[in-house]
């Protein structure tokens, strides 16, 4: 038996000022998404800003159904949007914001981390992933792997 081990590193800032002038407004853009959120199931309003490399921002909220799974998580929605609208442009950065400090720090569900890990992929390079709230501390982290160490990618498919 050989044992191994996964080093998992990210900054925590006490506020949102003390991000990057571009970080800062992405999650700002984020939290103004907010208000977009459809979910009167979970009341758990989440929100997500996508910064693309030719300067565009995607914005993105959590769309819940009656029929549960029929919803969709905010980063999906910010990512599907962004990349359907510009399907050539790298995603440079990502705000994932929830409305409630209540609950912790928001982090993606394994579905998201499953297609975030994809774009990544599909591009060949990491973009920053920023979680946080309104008035909590804010997490940044490079490389989606990192949430999902042993992800499922397209080199396990048959082709």
């Amino acid at each position: 038996m050989k044992k191994e081990h996964f080093l998992f590193e990210y900054q925590v800032y006490d506020a949102q000022s003390d991000l990057n002038v571009d970080s800062c407004g992405l999650f700002a853009s984020a939290m103004g998404a907010l208000k977009n959120s459809y979910s009167p199931y979970s009341n758990y309003p989440v929100a997500a800003a996508v910064l693309l490399d030719n300067g565009e921002v995607i914005t993105g909220s959590n769309q819940e159904n009656a029929a549960y799974p029929s919803g969709m998580c905010a980063e999906r929605v910010a990512v599907f949007a962004a990349k359907s609208q510009y399907p050539k442009a790298k995603i440079e950065q990502l705000a994932i914001v929830v409305a409630s400090l209540d609950r912790g720090v928001v982090a993606p569900c394994g579905a998201c981390r499953q297609v975030l890990i994809e774009y990544e992929l599909l591009q060949e390079d990491t973009f920053l992933l920023i979680l946080g709230s309104p008035k909590g501390k804010i997490y940044t982290f490079s490389g989606l792997r990192g949430l999902l160490p042993f992800y499922f990618g397209p080199d396990k498919l048959k082709k």
